[in-house]
């Protein structure tokens, strides 16, 4: 009887040994496939992009307007892993803060980047709290800073370029180019017309170059310009928002534009989450609805 006991001990110890074993060599495998991944979440009327580079470095831009995010990040984030490098607020209205805070409450978060812009929101002054509370760094994202993510990836502030504080919120977005090989993404959270003109007087048309285009302020008239769509030359563009939303987004001028410059458009509304991996030469899709 005692030795079936131990027979049946050692089987058990072996079993969880095994286990243990695959489960290591999974985590292993799977980051050494990483490669680089780009994501549009489906978060509805709202802003969440995640980026991920080959070494494993992943930022938020943005977190939607409620936890929905948290559902579409597990299209992108494995369930065990509960830390995220950063997130960039490109500015603090609710449709690109409201998830925030349970993003806060169930990763662990290295860094935050913020335009300087202000709202007066419980939202935004709760999420300011708790960025205190748990120490986590505050940072002004300011023209210049130029972020390794790592494996090759590069993420280049364009904008703001000066103290906003005083500027309406989506004059003051966050605007950045995401480079990785010949892989490029301009992020231009809801930057206006206005941001545009500016970043186009600081930057010849040749840094500013994209593959991909994050329409700004989910595809409205106010953002997207001919001038600066020409500077960019998008091959896609990417339009995040609501279904049936009642801004009208994204209008129909904008859609006529980017039509125009011959850039072929993804929307979440139609296609849900977008992911897009890359090896830095080619670039792959895939949805999630």
């Amino acid at each position: 009887m005692l030795i079936n006991y131990k027979k049946h001990k050692l089987l058990v110890v072996v079993i969880l040994l095994l286990c243990v074993t695959f489960y290591i060599f999974y985590i292993s495998w799977n980051g050494s496939q990483r490669g680089f991944t780009f994501a549009m979440l489906d978060v509805g009327q709202g802003d969440a992009l995640f980026i991920e580079s080959p070494t494993g470095t992943q930022i938020l831009f943005d977190a939607g307007p409620n936890g929905k995010v948290l559902e579409e990040l597990t299209h992108v984030m494995p369930f065990y892993d509960k830390s995220i490098d950063a997130v960039f607020i490109t500015n603090p209205d609710a449709d690109h803060i409201g998830g925030l805070d349970d993003i806060l409450k169930n990763y662990t978060v290295g860094k935050i980047f913020e335009s300087g812009t202000q709202n007066d929101s419980k939202t935004y002054e709760r999420i300011k709290e708790e960025i205190k509370n748990q120490n986590i760094p505050d940072v002004l994202a300011k023209k210049g800073m130029s972020l390794d993510l790592g494996g090759g990836v590069v993420l280049d502030i364009l904008f703001p370029d000066r103290d906003v504080s005083t500027w309406e919120r989506n004059d003051g977005s966050i605007v950045a180019r995401l480079s990785y090989g010949n892989t490029s993404f301009m992020l231009t959270g809801d930057a206006t017309k206005e941001t545009e003109k500016i970043i186009l007087k600081e930057n010849l048309s040749i840094y500013l170059r994209s593959t991909f285009l994050k329409a700004g302020h989910h595809g409205s008239h106010t953002s997207s310009s001919l001038e600066f769509l020409k500077a960019v030359s998008p091959k896609y563009s990417l339009i995040s928002v609501g279904e049936k939303n009642k801004y009208g987004h994204p209008h129909k001028e904008t859609l006529d534009i980017l039509s125009f410059v011959k850039s072929k458009i993804f929307r979440t509304d139609e296609s849900g989450t977008i992911v897009i991996k890359s090896d830095g030469q080619n670039d792959t899709f895939s949805f999630f609805k």
